[in-house]
């Protein structure tokens, strides 16, 4: 029960467990009124994890200018997102209410959350990842999975069977991109398990190239 702050969110509760809460003000507003949301959220966040007696988790995100891209609405949102401001203001209330917290590195969460929770779990892609910080916090390894490598197996075939392998047309089927990622996949979907967890999480580790996959098969 969000009491009088009900109207701030949107509250989407999932049957396995979840919970998505959003603000969709939160990326575009300012002054005054961003600063009211973020000691909104932070209480809700707060007090669900002391409720609970589990602690707060978050990602170590960096939305420097050197982390943009050419998507104009991504830019315009990712510099004005307040991220600094609500981890302060989270660990702050952490810290007052007695409730343990974290910070984790954001590497590859979402791919993760995408190919290994989004459709187990059957919720959307933020949920998932946010299963893989979590997980993350505690220490676990990310193993590829027998249902992984057969569903790349899967996708695989499939887009070999869409164009003439020899003569690939770019943007559709099995384009020069994808196979050179699907070569690098073979590679690496068999080493993955038996890697120390840094490389497991390195930048050009598998979950690099599963999400390049995943983004050519959109």
């Amino acid at each position: 029960n969000l009491g009088k702050y009900q109207g701030e969110f949107q509250v989407i509760a999932y049957p396995n467990g979840f919970l998505y809460i959003r603000i969709p003000d939160l990326a575009y507003t300012s002054g005054f009124r961003r600063n009211y949301l973020i000691g909104v959220l932070t209480k809700a966040v707060v007090d669900i994890a002391f409720f609970l007696g589990k602690p707060v988790v978050l990602e170590n995100l960096d939305f420097g200018k050197d982390r943009l891209d050419t998507n104009k609405k991504f830019n315009r949102m990712a510099s004005n997102f307040p991220f600094t401001k609500m981890v302060e203001a989270v660990c702050r209330r952490a810290v007052k209410e007695g409730v343990p917290f974290k910070l984790v590195p954001a590497r590859h969460t979402s791919t993760i959350g995408y190919w290994k929770y989004m459709e187990r779990y059957a919720v959307p892609v933020h949920c998932a990842a946010a299963l893989s910080i979590g997980r993350r916090a505690m220490g676990f390894k990310e193993r590829v999975t027998k249902e992984m490598k057969q569903l790349v197996a899967s996708i695989k075939q499939n887009l070999a069977r869409k164009v003439n392998p020899d003569t690939p047309g770019e943007g559709e089927g099995m384009t020069r991109g994808v196979r050179a990622c699907l070569r690098r996949l073979d590679r690496k979907l068999l080493l993955h398990n038996g890697l120390p967890p840094w490389q497991q999480e390195a930048y050009y580790s598998v979950w690099h190239d599963l999400k390049q996959l995943a983004l050519s098969l959109r």
